[in-house]
């Protein structure tokens, strides 16, 4: 079984019951339906089923094209399998190979937005195999074959390919050929060797290291340079022993007869066949610069400690995740049908295969992003014979893989759609796939598990109401919209929200139990601050605000979300009146960037106008814990107008002394300042200052003021093509957040499961 997704090793072991647990807990399984569009009124079910459904139909009836813009087809993908050959444990059937089905569905989906369902056919037999899906194409936009084994796997892609018209992909074969090259093509480089005479050895005749071969001689590889074996030793012409149609398309006229003959003074070695196959005397016996890529698995065909004690000028690649250059599939099929589906390609072809090998190598040479080298344990792979391979969490996959799949499929005519603007292509992939977006869906998993009730406080502004919903579907917890529920629901009505969903509460401030208490309460905070009760009074029943800061505040919710119909400032006033700091933290504001790829935390965005050397050390400390809270490994940079004292001013003697009071209080967290932006984000400008205490770009920005974090967050957003997340407001004892004035459906509810997510730490 070559190299792939599924059967390679990580450093993070699990026991047999953790795997069961993880695929029984909750509903088993690893894959849902959920719809895309409304099912809240009666109207949104005569359009989706009868009578609306037919318009689509009689559109589709007249032209077959249109199913990609009506219907799930351009973005859907069958994975299908028998079980034959199964990971490496060979043929335990079409139903045992479900979970490795669904596996592969949650990977297209997580890498390249593909949805994707599993598809067992219980059958050995070729023919019924290829009967059965060659009449599902209508269904789909393409077809991932998994775990068939040879020659049955070259048969029914084949075949399936012929009748088919749309793509016919057996990763399992392309997919570990595509990542293979990609990853010679730069220890090609690396090592001064060109295509045409270099010598290369391929151990293995299986489907994948026959689809290598194929791919690289159709890059340039000379075919008299590559020498295949199998078992019984050299694939040579004449063999008649152990052959096959496919074998015998890559026999060669040569003398030597085995793997060791073979191996002797060859520039590169792919292994795809079982560990111990190469020894120390073969790897000796290579040319100067050796490639060797074994990709057996579980277990390589020899490992990188064996090979370094053997000889120290090799390039190396495994498929295993525990060590550098892993030929791993997930580099290739999610993007590959990315770009295939949204071209409408007609199949899959030789030039795009070589199209996503190239760009997966050239993306290997780039500059790694802050992901990437969080994967390293903060050491920033750069392109050498450690790192000749991406890795598989890198966030520019998406926006470069797909971009080069579908320029290829267009230039060979196997494009039913043409995008016009691939550089726009790129950016739309971008957005599909954020880091920003992975963090979300990890507070979304997290609040599924301790759902909360979140006070919507302007409840009769559609934008809440509408939120309110999507936070109830998406089983987030309670929704507690705040608002008078006659026009409420008037508005409901007119707008198709379905105000009835279990999960959705309405209160009327008005009318409710417990407006004593809150009056009380805020009474109470407020006297000695020039307030009498009736005034306290009046902010509870006329104030949606303070009524909702109130519940939270005395255990009636468990957060809130605010700000469409006031400004930040106003709402942040009105629920200060409420609730207090946290005790030892200072309330600051948040906004998440993501920026070309890259995620930075931005602070303070809303609270303090023009903060002392004490509160920039505080916001500092306040911007990241909220960091590692979402997951990063906090690199704090204390920014200014002047990078180490150049040039000098007293508003940089301010950050600087910030600095100085984080050394005093020893905080757990890299920082160091003042330092200009571009110094921060810049890791070729940060190499000029040596002794900078960063080991990386910075992801934590500690603005010197309000204006000029507010100001640099805006212009991100409006010029620079960014996406802003925030402000997140941090240090409030109870769990707050608040919108801006502008804020989307989407926004409100990203909003209020951070509120939700803030509420549980």
């Amino acid at each position: 079984m070559p190299a792939n997704d599924k059967s390679s090793r990580s450093t993070t072991s699990v026991t047999d019951q953790e795997a069961l647990d993880f695929h029984s807990q909750g509903r088993p399984g690893k894959l849902e339906i959920s719809p895309t569009k409304p099912m809240a009124t009666q109207r949104d079910l005569s359009l989706a089923y009868s009578p609306g459904v037919a318009v689509p139909v009689k559109a589709i009836a007249a032209n077959p094209a249109t199913a990609y813009d009506y219907t799930t087809r351009g973005n859907m993908v069958a994975v299908i399998s028998n079980g034959t050959a199964i990971l490496g444990l060979g043929n335990l059937g079409a139903l045992a190979s479900k979970p490795v089905m669904e596996g592969k569905s949650v990977l297209f989906k997580r890498f390249a937005d593909v949805d994707s369902i599993d598809l067992e056919v219980d059958t050995e037999d070729a023919d019924e195999f290829i009967n059965c899906v060659r009449f599902l194409g209508p269904s789909f936009g393409g077809i991932n074959l998994e775990d068939i084994k040879a020659p049955e796997c070259f048969i029914i892609e084949q075949k399936l390919r012929e009748i088919m018209d749309i793509p016919v992909f057996h990763d399992d074969q392309h997919g570990t050929a595509i990542i293979a090259t990609a990853g010679l093509i730069n220890a090609l480089q690396l090592t001064g060797r060109d295509l045409k005479t270099t010598r290369l050895v391929c151990n293995g005749a299986g489907a994948a290291a026959i689809a290598c071969v194929e791919l690289i001689k159709s890059m340039g590889f000379a075919p008299e340079n590559i020498i295949m074996c199998d078992t019984k030793g050299v694939i040579y012409q004449g063999r008649t022993e152990g052959m096959n149609q496919w074998k015998s398309a890559h026999a060669v006229k040569t003398d030597r007869r085995t793997l060791e003959d073979a191996m002797d003074g060859a520039d590169v070695v792919l292994g795809l066949s079982q560990k111990g196959a190469f020894s120390e005397a073969m790897i000796r016996s290579m040319a100067a610069k050796p490639i060797i890529f074994a990709m057996a698995n579980p277990d390589p065909e020899i490992t990188p400690e064996e090979v370094s004690a053997i000889r120290d000028d090799v390039i190396m690649a495994t498929g295993r995740s525990d060590y550098p250059n892993q030929v791993n599939n997930v580099l290739c099929f999610p993007y590959m049908f990315r770009g295939a589906l949204d071209v409408h390609a007609s199949t899959i072809n030789e030039a795009m295969k070589i199209a996503a090998a190239e760009a997966l190598a050239n993306l290997a040479k780039e500059d790694v992003p802050d992901d990437v080298a969080a994967a390293y344990q903060g050491n920033r792979p750069r392109f050498g014979p450690q790192y000749i391979i991406p890795v598989p969490f890198d966030p520019r996959l998406i926006s470069s893989i797909p971009v080069a799949v579908a320029k290829a499929a267009m230039e060979t005519g196997v494009a039913r759609k043409i995008i016009p603007d691939l550089a726009a292509y790129g950016r739309q992939l971008s957005a599909r796939r954020d880091p920003i977006a992975s963090t979300l869906q990890r507070i979304y998993e997290r609040v599924r598990r301790q759902p909360k009730r979140i006070v919507f406080a302007e409840g009769e502004e559609v934008q809440m109401m509408r939120s309110a919903l999507a936070y109830v579907n998406q089983e987030l917890g309670t929704a507690l919209l705040l608002g008078r529920e006659e026009q409420m629901r008037e508005m409901a009505d007119r707008e198709g929200i379905d105000l009835d969903r279990p999960g959705i509460q309405i209160v009327n401030a008005r009318i409710s139990k417990r407006t004593g208490a809150y009056t009380d309460y805020l009474y109470a905070r407020l006297q000695r601050k020039g307030y009498l009760f009736r005034d306290a009074q009046r902010l509870i029943n006329n104030d949606r605000n303070h009524f909702a800061a109130c519940m939270v505040a005395l255990g009636d919710a468990d957060g809130m979300v605010t700000g469409i119909t006031r400004n930040y400032s106003t709402a942040l006033e009105d629920v200060r009146r409420c609730i207090d700091p946290k005790p030892g933290h200072r309330v600051i504001g948040v906004s998440l960037a993501l920026c070309r790829g890259r995620t930075v935390l931005v602070a303070d965005t809303a609270v303090h106008d023009m903060p002392s050397a004490e509160e920039l050390a505080d916001i500092a400390e306040e911007a990241a814990g909220l960091a590692r809270r979402l997951g990063y490994f906090p690199r704090v940079a204390m920014l200014a107008y002047s990078t180490f004292g150049h040039p000098s001013g007293e508003r940089s003697e301010r950050v600087r002394e910030a600095v100085n009071i984080l050394d005093r209080r020893r905080v757990d967290f890299e920082y160091d300042g003042e330092m200009g932006a571009d110094v921060a984000l810049n890791a070729r400008v940060m190499e000029q200052y040596p002794f900078c205490r960063l080991s990386g770009t910075a992801n934590v920005l500690v603005m010197p003021a309000f204006h000029s974090a507010s100001i640099s967050t805006k212009m991100l957003q409006e010029l620079g093509g960014s996406t802003v997340i925030g402000p997140l407001l941090v240090g409030l004892d109870k769990s707050v957040q608040i919108v801006s004035m502008a804020a989307k459906d989407s926004d409100i509810v990203n909003m209020a499961a951070l509120a939700a997510h803030n509420a549980g730490s």
